[in-house]
Formats: structure tokens, sequence, C-alpha cells
């Protein structure tokens, strides 16, 4: 290699460490851009936050137009309804709640606009009062919705201005009701091999039970089937078709909502348990391989005709189950069961 090559090879390699560097200052300054806007729409998504993000909050009272509902922590640092504490509540919507509050962002903000009866804000439909142990609270207060029907023009902390435009997340919430709340109780989970006996009355009264149970093993994945043997006054149902549409029904019961509460005797009355088309009584093993008892009493169907109204025994809260869960069940508490159905006779 003479001595201009040298030269020229020195040269590029020059070059190439230039570009080299040039290319590490340029992605440097981009990562710093980048992270530079991050953070600043990070402050000014924070900044945009009209109430306290850290608030913690200890009671919450609202009234959404139809009702007014009252919460509060209990001694056990639990939310519940301060009607009666008592109440299953289920305080997802609560946090719901609560999570709104402490990160609530107008849409807009108005400083300059029109009277509040224009807002609907000097009568507001809907009002939230949210308490801190110390005493400190927030009060929000909803008037008219936007013309597309999906925000509030809200006022904050009984001000008259600013006025501010939020989204309808809020009031959906406030809207749930009481109900609607309620920690429905789970049922046992019955199968066929646990299932130790099945009474339904009504109309007709029907014991169906086990008389067989035989226990097959695959032998390739060693897995178990437990095929049972069914009887109803005497005689084999197995291979009735409402026998398997009842076991069916039976393993997948399921409370839908709350319908009332401690209801008095007269809303009971109105809901057919003066007069119960069915009552179902369930034996059954539980994990423990110990014996449980599920009673069910089924009163008339709603008026739309989706559910049924239902209590469990030790229970005086009226539930719901839908109707197309429960057919089977009520044709039985009717009709009976016989083998008739496995023949087609």
């Amino acid at each position: 290699m003479n001595r201009t090559q040298k030269k020229t090879l020195v040269l590029l390699l020059g070059i190439l460490v230039g570009l080299g560097i040039l290319l590490a200052v340029v992605s440097a300054v981009k990562r710093s851009s980048a992270q530079r806007e991050a953070e600043e729409a990070a402050a000014q998504d924070a900044a945009s936050v009209i109430t306290e993000t850290e608030a913690a909050y200890s009671s919450l009272t609202y009234d959404n137009g139809n009702a007014t509902l009252s919460f509060h922590l209990d001694e056990a640092g639990k939310w519940v309804w301060s009607d009666d504490p008592e109440f299953p509540l289920d305080d997802s919507t609560i946090q719901s709640i609560l999570t709104l509050l402490t990160n609530l962002k107008p849409q807009q903000t108005i400083t300059e606009g029109d009277t509040l009866e224009a807002y609907g804000l000097d009568q507001p439909f809907a009002t939230l009062t949210a308490a801190k142990p110390d005493g400190g609270t927030l009060t929000i207060s909803l008037g008219n919705t936007t013309t597309d029907g999906n925000s509030y023009y809200m006022l904050m902390n009984e001000q008259e201005s600013p006025v501010y435009i939020i989204s309808n997340s809020l009031y959906t919430e406030m809207s749930k009701t009481i109900y609607d709340m309620c920690d429905l109780p789970e049922l046992p989970q019955l199968t066929e091999e646990n299932l130790q006996s099945v009474t339904v009355e009504g109309a007709a009264s029907t014991l169906l039970r086990p008389i067989d149970k035989e226990t097959s093993t695959d032998e390739e994945t060693g897995e178990e089937t437990v095929t049972v043997t069914w009887a109803a006054s005497g005689e084999d149902v197995t291979g009735s078709a409402d026998t398997a549409s009842l076991l069916a029904e039976l393993g997948a019961l399921t409370f839908t909502k709350c319908v009332d509460y401690k209801p008095t005797d007269e809303a009971a009355a109105l809901c057919g348990f003066d007069a119960p088309q069915a009552t179902v009584t369930i034996l059954y093993l539980n994990d423990t391989g110990t014996e449980g008892t599920l009673t069910l009493t089924f009163g008339s169907e709603n008026l739309d005709q989706t559910g049924y109204y239902v209590r469990m025994e030790g229970d005086s809260t009226i539930y719901q189950m839908d109707t197309a869960s429960v057919d089977t069940i009520l044709s039985v508490a009717e009709n009976g069961l016989t083998a008739a159905d496995a023949t087609g006779e």
C-alpha cells in the first residue's frame, strides 16, 4: 500500500468514526426529546385532573335523581351501605366511583359561558358528596347532558364557576341501584358424582336419586368417568331426556340478580311465594365429603317473562334466575318424571 492509499484509508476511517459519533449524538438527542415529550405529556395529563389524586375518602353519598344512596367505611375498613350495614355489598361500584373522583378530567372547562340555568345547574338533577376522615369533602353537581347525550355539565365544590363538561362515566356508576351492588351468593357445584338426592315438589312430587354408580378409567389418559343410574318412583329414569336436562340445570344454577332484600310478606306474596310453583331440595356431598342441603323455592315469573323469583332456605332475600335455566325444574314440578320419557311412550 503506497502513501496515497494510506492517506485515503485514514481519511475514510476518520469519516466513518465521525459518522458513528454523529449517529450516536442524533440518537441520544432523539431519546432525550422523546423522554422530554413523554414527561411533558404526563405532566399535562396530571395537570388536567381537577380533583385530589391522592384523596382517600371514608364516606360517599349521592342522589342520582331516582334514589339517594350512602356508604361508609366500617371499623374493619370495609365499605357498607349506611342504611343497612348487613346488606351483602359488592363494593366494586364504589371503588369505580372513587377511582373516577380521584382522576376526574373535564373534557372542557367553561369560564365565561351561559347562565347556570342554561346548563341545568341552577337545580342539579344529580349530586355527590365524598368525605375524607379529616372532614374535607368533594361535591359534584350534574346538570344537563350535552347535545350528543354522552357528557354532562358539572359544578364542583358548590362553586358557580367554572362549569365543566365531563363524560357520562361517573353518572353511569351512580345510576346503579343498590340491588345491582348485591354480592350474590354462590350456589354449590352440583354434579352427578356428588348428588345424593333431588326432591322436586309442585303439582307433582318427584324424588330423584342415584341407585348405582360405576367408575371406569381410560387406559391411555388415566381419566376416571363416573356413570350414574338414576331412579324416580321406583323406575329407572337414566335414559329420560328430562332427567338429563334436570341434572344439567342443577349443575348450572345461578342467581342472576337481587330483586328484594328483606322483603315484606306482601312483597313476597306479589312474587308468588304465597303459592310457590316449585320447591327443590338437594342433598349433596361437598368438597370435604360431608353432606350439604340446598333448598330453593320458586315463586312466579317476572313481568317480562325473563326470569323466576327464587328464595333460598335460610335467606329471606328474593333473587332471580333466568327462565331458560330452570324450564325443566318447573316442568318436573308440574308433571313429574317417569321412565316413559326415555321410550317416547
